[in-house]
């Protein structure tokens, strides 16, 4: 897959090959591809579309989200990709770097649909790239803290933490007062997202130099990595894989930990899995920061899944269209009955309850501090060394230097197309 993808870059960037092309595509058409129960639900939400627009029919097809990625590079590959499509946003660099993405900043300028200061700034700056837009949010998600509400509340501890230290004594607290075989925190040590989040918190770029090299021996980032593998061996988080999780909502519900750090798709499967006694012991809180000086809450990341035009769809003003459609904040209410995705639209939170609802409201204050990843084709694996870096830590394979410089060689290795494809961009600008 990597391999793939890099070669495919590589024929975009080198050749351009690209510039050139293009379908007419059909206006009495427009071809959506969603991923996952999203492409069900918003089955629901078209006959609207299609009654505000006669003569135009939406075509849906359903993707798993397994099957997602390879089968939009085959499209790709077949010049046979969709009109419209739904993008997970750390897809959106490669897919601009493949040259199969339409920028949007024209439609975006004539759109009073789409309102550029009703999305949150981190999610909307993940479609950002090149100083150019490459699609608009459709849902929004991001990281913060579940909690059993009781569990902290007999340990003592002063809730909410708003700083690291504050976080680590809860910790502390929880782990003192639930004995030897339980733990204050579930943070699995094969997930990248954790390791990631504290060093952003922490101010860390992660990628320098244009995303041309590393940047994980950075004093920031070794700081959050340095916290990180702290939770491990003061006891305060058990050093499991995700498989060794046996059950992560019963285990939650039986006090084996008191804490996760997870995202939005969290609250329905909370309500759904746990007992019926449980349903009042459980809270969201944004998570803290640093330290006092790095402002409350800290950073997590913005995730989430973006509508995109493709290139050879760039001049059907009906895909444009209904991309305008799905972000207007009816729609997206709409939407998140059927899907229960967190809207995207700002506005929108209102008129679904999401901000009069302590639990998902902690969302909407935690996507106000939420940053892009970095916008490279090649995140993917760089997170995954992460990763398997820090696990490295946690088990005391490496020192955390050791760790860290074998991180920035494997992602400076894993970059080494990019710098090349950019560096030769930039000679021939120069001539």
């Amino acid at each position: 897959m990597a391999r793939h993808t890099a070669a495919l870059i590589a024929v975009a960037l080198a050749t351009g090959w690209l510039a050139g092309c293009g379908r007419a595509a059909s206006s009495a058409e427009v071809r959506f591809w969603a991923f996952g129960r999203e492409g069900e639900v918003v089955r629901a939400l078209l006959p609207e579309f299609e009654r505000r627009h006669p003569g135009v029919t939406v075509t849906v097809q359903q993707v798993p989200w397994t099957a997602a990625h390879e089968k939009l590079l085959t499209a790709f590959v077949g010049r046979a990709t969709p009109d419209v499509a739904q993008l997970g946003n750390t897809w959106i660099p490669e897919f601009v770097a493949l040259g199969a993405l339409a920028p949007l900043d024209g439609r975006l300028a004539g759109s009073a649909a789409v309102t550029r200061d009703d999305y949150f700034d981190g999610s909307w700056s993940t479609n950002l790239v090149d100083g150019r837009t490459w699609g608009v949010p459709w849902y929004v998600d991001t990281r913060l803290l579940f909690y059993r509400t009781d569990l902290v509340a007999r340990s003592g501890a002063p809730w909410p933490p708003r700083t690291w230290r504050d976080w680590r004594e809860a910790m502390r607290r929880v782990k003192a007062t639930a004995g030897p075989e339980r733990f204050a925190i579930l943070l699995p040590v094969d997930e990248w997202d954790k390791p990631v989040i504290l060093g952003l918190q922490a101010g860390a770029e992660l990628l320098v130099d244009n995303g041309r090299r590393g940047g994980f021996r950075d004093p920031r980032f070794r700081r959050a990595l340095s916290f990180y593998v702290d939770l491990f061996a003061s006891g305060l988080a058990p050093p499991l894989t995700d498989t060794g999780v046996a059950n992560l909502y019963q285990q939650f519900a039986e006090g084996y930990f008191a804490m996760l750090v997870t995202g939005p798709w969290n609250l329905g499967e909370f309500r759904r899995r746990l007992p019926a006694s449980m349903q009042d012991r459980w809270a969201t809180v944004p998570l803290p920061a640093p330290d006092e000086t790095a402002g409350y809450p800290g950073a997590s990341i913005a995730g989430g899944s973006s509508l995109v035009v493709f290139r050879e769809a760039a001049g059907n003003d009906a895909a444009w269209q209904l991309v305008e459609f799905l972000s207007e904040p009816a729609q997206q209410v709409r939407f998140h009955a059927l899907s229960g995705n967190l809207p995207a639209r700002r506005s929108a939170w209102a008129d679904t309850g999401l901000d009069r609802d302590p639990r998902s409201a902690a969302f909407g204050e935690q996507l106000l501090a939420a940053r892009p990843l970095p916008k490279v084709p090649e995140w993917e694996q760089i997170a995954t060394r992460v990763a398997e870096r820090a696990e490295e830590v946690v088990r005391r394979q490496r020192t955390i230097e050791e760790a860290l410089e074998a991180l920035d060689a494997e992602v400076d290795r894993i970059l080494a197309k990019r710098r090349f494809l950019l560096d030769r961009a930039a000679a021939s600008e120069g001539r």
